[in-house]
């Protein structure tokens, strides 16, 4: 159920009552559309009733449907419409889950024809995101998704909205239907949700200037749902995500220092899995979230090394990258789970020698030292790291550097600072490339520590 932070009592009573009928019955029938030719029609099923499962859904049974023309009525045949009736009926389910997104009026027919809830992929998400979204953030950004999903299917079920207020004292005049008051009470919420939401996106975007200003390089985790990602950051960073075999085990993004790299320490985030068909409206409220991918230095693209499905799971991990402007962000991949898949761990380069995909297994640790080996060199490569000795009298250049977040280490003794330079050359390239003071004094003695004057 969607936290009320602020609402009217109003409001809240709505929210309730839509939402505590949604969870009623757990008891599911699914239906499995598939075009004609669809090679992967097995495994999105056998992902479709993994999301069952990870809802709290027990399913009863499934009727697979092959699609080629939408029904604009059912989405799927009239005829397959009256055969999933007739598995309710028999099992007494009292959920059909639809693993594709419905109309409005799709839904309600459904309904209508079968005496029981219909739930599409899309609200099917929405709800497993609900249940797994622990910080404020994230509760904020799923009741936003689930309200923007909500709101087009409130007429569904409810026999009451069509009666007009007005009649009684200080109630007469045209009135308005109870449906426009329940939208007008969610467009309230929304825009209510929508401004507190973007005040904690502002907080967090000052803590992501901060690490950008600290030229920390910076990591994010992406990839499939169940790819790994999660037991990955806790073998790299001895952290205490929580890890499981379950499609999106976890949904807020986690950052941690990340040590022990050849080219210093870097910063590593893990962040939410993605999924085939992703509701539009819920990547669209995780932007915040997702902009631990998007400013990143570099990604890390996990996959299954096992799965035989790994490839499209990777285009659709690349797709939604695109969709939150990650499109561009360099990416090493990470084979993940080799000890099922019999495979040994290996670091392949590009044809310039790069890294360019890392072999392992997070479970054994079997690879890390690999991938270890590759983050130092795609994070290092381009990054000045020199000792400078600073005399006194240089102590605006001292504050620059340090306002940039140059300076790895100092001390200080009478004759000045000595300083350890640890930063991207794109930091320290406009402080050595002006013409006054200051850019001279870097420039000298970057050339005294044996590095390019443009550096």
């Amino acid at each position: 159920m969607p936290q009320s932070f602020g609402a009217s009592p109003a409001c809240i009573g709505l929210l309730n009552a839509v939402f505590d009928r949604q969870k009623k019955g757990e008891r599911a029938v699914l239906v499995l559309p598939h075009a004609r030719g669809q090679g992967d029609a097995a495994r999105r099923a056998e992902e479709f009733i993994e999301l069952a499962r990870s809802a709290g859904a027990e399913v009863l049974g499934s009727v697979p449907a092959r699609v080629e023309d939408p029904n604009p009525r059912y989405y799927i045949g009239s005829g397959k419409a009256e055969e999933v009736g007739e598995m309710v009926a028999a099992l007494e389910a009292d959920l059909v889950l639809v693993d594709h997104l419905l109309t409005p009026v799709q839904e309600r027919n459904l309904e209508k024809l079968l005496k029981t809830r219909v739930v599409d992929r899309a609200g099917l998400i929405l709800d497993i995101f609900a249940q797994r979204a622990r910080s404020h953030e994230g509760k904020l950004e799923v009741e936003l998704a689930q309200l923007k999903h909500v709101a087009t299917r409130l007429v569904r079920g409810w026999t009451h909205l069509d009666a007009q207020r007005g009649g009684a004292i200080g109630n007469r005049g045209p009135g308005e239907t109870q449906l426009e008051t329940d939208r007008r009470l969610l467009a309230e919420r929304v825009k209510q949700l929508s401004k507190r939401l973007e005040k904690v996106q502002t907080q967090r975007g000052q803590q992501r200037r901060a690490r950008l200003r600290n030229t920390v390089p910076r990591v994010a985790l992406v990839g499939y749902t169940n790819a790994g990602k999660s037991t990955l950051f806790n073998a790299l960073t001895s952290g205490a995500v929580y890890a499981a075999d379950q499609l999106f085990a976890t949904l807020d993004p986690t950052v941690r220092r990340l040590e022990d790299l050849s080219c210093g320490p870097a910063v590593l985030a893990d962040t939410v899995g993605f999924v085939r068909d992703l509701p539009h409206d819920l990547v669209a409220a995780f932007r915040g979230t997702l902009a631990e991918a998007r400013d990143a230095d570099l990604l890390l693209h996990v996959s299954d090394a096992a799965d035989e499905e790994r490839e499209p799971m990777q285009r659709v991990v690349d797709g939604v990258l695109e969709e939150i402007d990650a499109g561009e962000v360099p990416q090493l991949r990470v084979m993940n789970k080799i000890d099922l898949a019999g495979a040994e761990p290996q670091l392949v380069r590009d044809a310039d020698g790069r890294p360019r995909q890392v072999w392992l297994s997070a479970a054994s640790g079997a690879g890390l030292d690999l991938l270890r080996q590759a983050l130092g060199e795609l994070l290092g490569g381009d990054r000045v790291q020199a000792e400078l000795p600073l005399p006194l009298s240089a102590g605006r250049l001292h504050a620059r550097l340090k306002a940039a977040g140059a300076i790895a280490g100092e001390s200080v003794d009478e004759h000045g600072w000595r300083l350890r330079i640890d930063a991207p050359r794109s930091v320290i390239a406009p402080l050595s490339g002006g013409r006054d003071a200051d850019a001279a004094l870097l420039r000298e003695l970057l050339a005294d520590a044996d590095l390019p004057e443009d550096a």
